[in-house]
C-alpha cells in the first residue's frame, strides 16, 4: 500500500495525540495550554480530510478514525475542562457550598461531562447522516470545544473582578452552559461547514468571511473574541441558510 494512503489517518493521529496533550494540562489546571494543544488538534483535524480528498484516498476506516480523535479532543477535553472548573469552585469558593457531605451538589461538578456526552451522540450522528456531506447540522465539535476551553482563558485574564468573572465563577452558569452547549451540538441547524475542499472564492464565500470576520474579533476583543466567533459562526450560518443558500436539512 502505498505510503500517501496514510497520510489522512497520520494527520488524524496527530489531533488525537495533541488532544491527550490537552487532556493532561487540564488535569494540571493549566487551561490555556490545554486550549493552545486543542487548537493544535483541531488543526490537524481541518487538514486530514483536506489531504484525503486531494491525495483520492478518502476511506471508511479514515471517517471513524476522524470521529474517535475527535471524541478525545473536542469531546473529552472540554468536559473535564468545565469538570475542573466546577471542581476550584467547590474548592476554593465556599459560599457556593459545593462539598461531598451535600450529595446533590458534591455531584455539580459531574455536570461538565454533559458535554461529553452531547459530542458523542453529535459524532455517531455525524458518520451516518447523508446530509452533513457538504455542510453542519448542530454545532461542530471542535467549534464548542473552542468556545468551552476559552471560558477558563478568560475568567484567567480577568483579574478576579466584573461581571464576566462572576458569571464564569458561578457554577449553576457552568452548568447551564453544559446543557446548551450539548443542546447546540445536536440542534437541527444547518450551519456551512469549516473545512475547505478547494482554494477558491466561489465555492469558498462564505468561509472567507467568516475567517475575516474572525480575525477581526480576535484583535479587537482578544480572548473574549473566541466564543464571539462562534456565536457569528451560528448567525452567518443562519444568514446563509436565509439570502445566500438552500439549507441542507429541514
Amino acid at each position: 500500500m502505498a505510503f500517501k494512503n496514510h497520510i489522512p489517518n497520520l494527520i488524524t493521529l496527530c489531533n488525537l495525540a495533541a488532544g491527550l496533550v490537552a487532556l493532561i494540562y487540564t488535569f494540571d489546571g493549566h487551561y490555556q495550554m490545554a486550549f493552545v494543544w486543542v487548537f493544535i488538534g483541531i488543526f490537524f483535524d481541518f487538514w486530514d480530510g483536506f489531504f484525503a480528498r486531494i491525495l483520492k484516498v478518502q476511506s471508511a476506516i479514515g471517517l471513524q478514525l476522524d470521529s474517535l480523535a475527535d471524541m478525545v479532543t473536542s469531546g473529552v477535553v472540554p468536559g473535564m475542562v468545565v469538570y475542573k472548573m466546577l471542581s476550584d469552585i467547590a474548592e476554593y469558593q465556599g459560599e457556593y457550598n459545593l462539598s461531598s457531605d451535600n450529595l446533590y451538589l458534591g455531584l455539580l461538578p459531574y455536570a461538565g461531562f454533559i458535554i461529553t456526552l452531547g459530542s458523542c451522540y453529535r459524532l455517531a450522528k455525524f458518520n451516518v447522516d447523508t446530509r452533513q456531506t457538504d455542510s453542519f447540522i448542530g454545532l461542530p465539535t471542535p467549534a464548542n470545544a473552542l468556545f468551552i476551553l476559552s471560558l477558563p482563558v478568560i475568567e484567567a485574564h480577568s483579574d478576579g473582578t466584573g461581571l464576566v468573572f462572576d458569571m464564569l465563577s458561578n457554577p449553576y452558569v457552568l452548568v447551564g452552559i453544559s446543557v446548551l452547549s450539548a443542546f447546540m451540538l445536536n440542534a437541527v441547524i444547518p450551519l456551512f461547514s469549516l473545512k475547505v475542499k478547494y482554494f477558491n472564492w466561489e465555492t469558498n464565500k462564505i468561509q472567507f468571511i467568516f475567517l475575516i470576520l474572525s480575525v477581526l474579533l480576535l484583535f479587537f476583543f482578544q480572548y473574549i473574541g473566541i466564543p464571539l466567533i462562534i456565536l457569528s459562526y451560528v448567525l452567518l450560518s443562519v444568514i446563509n441558510n436565509m439570502f445566500l443558500a438552500k439549507p441542507d436539512a429541514k
